[in-house]
């Protein structure tokens, strides 16, 4: 039986601050597990978790700065969590990036010494 990575990261290698994040884990020489999520999108269960974890709602996770936020209309105020969660699960490319996890807690690595948070309690 093999042990849960200590850290998981929600990467898109086409992002520098993933990049990034990913570059200043790796030097830590820490256990980790790499989900490109946008081959492998977190279901809505696991972005509902992610949320939770971050302390947040769902468009607290969304990039809500990417055109297809606006072209989806989400900014509308009446949409709810629910609905946003089910669009997040179907445009991964919305989720915030990176996202780091380590047991029950979660950051953005925007900026990537925001997973420093993580690391010191390592």
């Amino acid at each position: 039986m093999t042990e849960k990575p200590a850290f998981t990261i929600y990467h898109n290698p086409r992002c520098s601050k993933s990049r990034a994040t990913l570059e200043m884990l790796s030097a830590h020489d820490i256990e980790l597990a790499v989900i490109p999520y946008l081959d492998q999108p977190p279901s809505y269960a696991q972005l509902q978790e992610l949320a939770k974890m971050l302390e947040t709602d769902a468009r607290g996770i969304m990039r809500t700065g990417d055109e297809l936020y606006k072209v989806l209309g989400l900014e509308n105020d009446e949409l709810r969590e629910e609905g946003l969660f089910r669009i997040l699960a179907d445009n991964p490319k919305l989720l915030q990036r990176p996202i780091v996890v380590r047991e029950n807690r979660a950051v953005i690595g925007r900026p990537p010494e925001n997973v420093m948070q993580l690391l010191d309690d390592a």
